[in-house]
């Protein structure tokens, strides 16, 4: 592929080509219009080599068939996450830290027990994938507070309703999550920045693929798997398409590439016949089961579209 080159990143040049008004992202349309190079030459990942999975709970995949914790611990990684699909699909040696309930801080830094995320890198890494910054802006609380209010007037979901209850006994007192301030945008958009940096210095060699959200929500109209108003709909949405924004901007700025996985799984969302994501609400027969998370079906949909851009 044309830019795609063994050896060492000159990111310095990256640098000043963005700084000379240069540089250039590049559709892959050979692939698919979600899968969107936006760098410089990169070195090749070959079987062996070590890759490092990044990010939170849409990385680490809670309640996806069994876990991947030895011994069990408080991050919820699944066997069958995208980042362990594609390392038995390219026999890559995976390191993967991402964590249920991680934001950039915990990325760039300690969280209670845990190590920074960042830490995981070293010199020989040639993979680092990063699904990051949905908790940073609440997003998947805000979906849980607003379709908890509905649910609470719907007796025929009771079952989520007592769902519901028991995740506000356990919340501390505070206000409902609410839509992200533009500060809490700037915020994120620096962060990622900050991120992508601490890459580049610890890990030099590395291809670096930012994955962004699955699609959770509907076009249309919600439905039972969705209990959610059209206006919480209306803001859940608009902030789901800014966090992609954000990631794609970023990768294009610092010469990382992007998986565009909020587009791939456009039409698969939770109200969906074929549903990549799982809703508020259980489907029949769907177990084991994590609300407004991937499922395993968006998780290999996005392992095979990682695989086929290693390919190019």
């Amino acid at each position: 592929m044309t830019g795609m080159a063994a050896g060492p990143v000159d990111f310095a040049m990256c640098g000043r080509q963005r700084m000379n008004g240069q540089y250039r992202a590049t559709m892959m349309a050979a692939l698919w219009p979600v899968l969107l190079l936006a760098g410089c030459a990169t070195a090749p990942v070959a079987p062996s080599t070590r890759y490092v999975a990044l990010g939170s709970s849409f990385a680490a995949g809670p309640g996806i068939t069994v876990s991947a914790d030895d011994p069990a611990n408080r991050c919820t990684r699944s066997r069958d996450n995208y980042a362990h699909q594609l390392a038995r699909l390219r026999h890559l040696d995976l390191v993967d830290v991402s964590c249920g309930g991680a934001t950039t801080a915990h990325l760039l830094g300690p969280w209670n027990e845990l190590a920074p995320q960042l830490d995981a890198l070293t010199p020989d890494t040639a993979l680092v994938t990063i699904t990051i910054g949905g908790n940073d802006v609440g997003f998947v609380g805000y979906l849980f507070a607003q379709s908890c209010k509905t649910v609470q007037e719907r007796p025929d979901l009771e079952q989520a309703s007592a769902m519901c209850r028991g995740m506000a006994a356990r919340q501390p007192a505070g206000p409902a999550p609410a839509a992200p301030t533009q500060a809490i945008w700037a915020k994120l958009d620096a962060d990622l920045d900050r991120v992508v940096a601490q890459v580049r210095t610890r890990a030099p060699r590395a291809r670096l693929i930012f994955v962004d959200y699955v699609s959770l929500l509907p076009t249309g109209a919600p439905c039972s798997q969705v209990p959610l108003s059209m206006d919480a709909l209306a803001t859940a949405r608009a902030t789901a398409d800014r966090l992609a924004g954000i990631t794609a901007t970023v990768a294009q700025r610092n010469g990382a590439e992007v998986l565009r996985a909020s587009d791939l799984s456009r039409g698969h969302d939770a109200c969906a016949a074929e549903p990549w994501s799982n809703g508020l609400v259980a489907r029949p027969g769907v177990d084991p089961f994590t609300p407004y998370h991937p499922n395993l079906a968006g998780m290999t949909a996005i392992a095979t579209a990682l695989d086929d851009l290693l390919r190019r």
